[in-house]
Parts: structure tokens; sequence; C-alpha cells
């Protein structure tokens, strides 16, 4: 069993992670978190990396897309669906036309749709129920040593999913598919959240926290010294 306290503790030590690393779990378990209130997915991100805990559900998430993406709504038709398209076209102006729109939701992976009551996001090292998910907000180098060390030991190459909501990338396509994933995020996301033009978002099932964490010592994006074996530099010319 994974001490989640002590993981968060030393990946933020040895990353040197400015924020928390965050836990996302989805439960039908009631828990109480002092000051929820209504809040953004996104949100609530940038915020457990910086301490706080949320419990979101249904009624309490502030965003009707972020709810849907999540699973905890069901996925928008009717007029619902032609005012979000007209939003995101003509409104937040991310994508050119209906059609753009609709083929970039398709050609994703689906929502988890009526998976769970809520989904709690807290700093890992506070997590007391099991992560489903650990999202570390981090820079490019940091999120570059955890990639090699996920990999360390099966060589496979995450199928990483770029486009769409922050909340989809960073949440709903790990925890759908059991896939490590590097996002950007979305750019209105990163202008409402106030998100560092530096940070990046990589989520970590957390089956795959063991291997990682057993890398950290045999891997050079981890502790161990690179050793080069004799004649392996090229000669110089001079």
């Amino acid at each position: 069993m994974i001490d989640f306290k002590e993981a968060a503790i030393g990946l933020k030590e040895l990353l040197g992670l400015r924020n928390e690393p965050v836990a996302v779990t989805f439960t039908n378990e009631e828990v109480e978190v002092a000051g929820s209130g209504r809040v953004w997915i996104c949100r609530a991100l940038q915020q457990a990396s910086e301490g706080r805990s949320f419990a979101i559900d249904a009624e309490n998430s502030a965003c009707p897309g972020g709810s849907w993406h999540c699973g905890l709504t069901e996925p928008v038709s009717g007029p619902a669906l032609r005012g979000l398209q007209h939003f995101l076209t003509r409104g937040e102006k991310l994508t050119a036309s209906i059609v753009s729109f609709e083929r970039m939701r398709m050609l994703s992976t689906p929502p988890p749709t009526g998976l769970s009551e809520r989904i709690l996001i807290t700093p890992m090292r506070e997590a007391e129920l099991r992560p489903d998910l650990v999202v570390f907000l981090c820079d490019p180098e940091q999120a570059c040593r955890l990639i090699w060390l996920d990999t360390y030991w099966d060589g496979v190459p995450p199928r990483v999913e770029l486009l769409g909501s922050l909340c989809h990338s960073a949440i709903a396509y790990p925890l759908v598919t059991g896939s490590s994933n590097l996002t950007l995020g979305d750019w209105t996301a990163r202008r409402m959240q106030g998100f560092s033009a530096d940070t990046v978002f990589f989520t970590l099932p957390l089956e795959r926290m063991h291997n990682l964490l057993e890398a950290v010592p045999r891997s050079s994006a981890g502790r161990a010294e690179v050793e080069m074996p004799p004649g392996f530099h090229a000669r110089s010319d001079d």
C-alpha cells in the first residue's frame, strides 16, 4: 500500500515542485469538506495544488462542461448542445465551426458518465481515500522526468490526448483509459484560473505510481547518477 503523504513529500522534493501533487478520487461515499462551495473543476485543481481540498458533485460544480466531462451529469444534447456549439465557436473562439468542435469531441475518449456521485480533489499528502489519479502541476522539465520515471520499466510510450478541456485531458481521459497523460490544458482554463505560463499537467493513474516510485533510485530521471563507459564519448578532432 502506497503511503500517499510520504510519496507526495518525496516527489515534491525530488522534482523541486512548486505545487503539491493533487489526488483525484471518484467516490460514492459521503464526504464533508469544509468550504468547498461552488467551484470549477479546473480551479479546484489549481487550489488543491496550493493546499485546499474539494468534494465536487453535480450540485456544487460551477461549470456545466466540467460536470459532463467528468461524468457528474449527462453529456449535453438538444438546445443545450446548440448553445455550447455557439459559445465555443462564436464566444470562446477555440474552434472554427460546429463541425470542428464535434469532430474534436467525437474523436476523444468518452466521459465517465454516471461513474460516481462526487469527485474529491485534494493535496495528495492529505488524501484520506485511495486516489484514482495523481495530477502534477509542473514545468516541462519536471514533466519530462515524470514521463521517463513512469515508462522506466515497460518503455511503453503514453498515448497523449492534448485537445479538449483541461478537466477532460487531465482527469477524464487518464481515468477512463488507465493511461498517463501530459496536457497543456485549454486556453480558457489557463486564462481564467491564472495558471503560470510554464505550467503543464501530468496525470498518473495510481496503479502506475508504485512502478514510478521504484524507478526513482534506478533512473537518472530520479536519483541515479549517469555513468559513461570508457570510449563512449565521441573523440574530438582538436
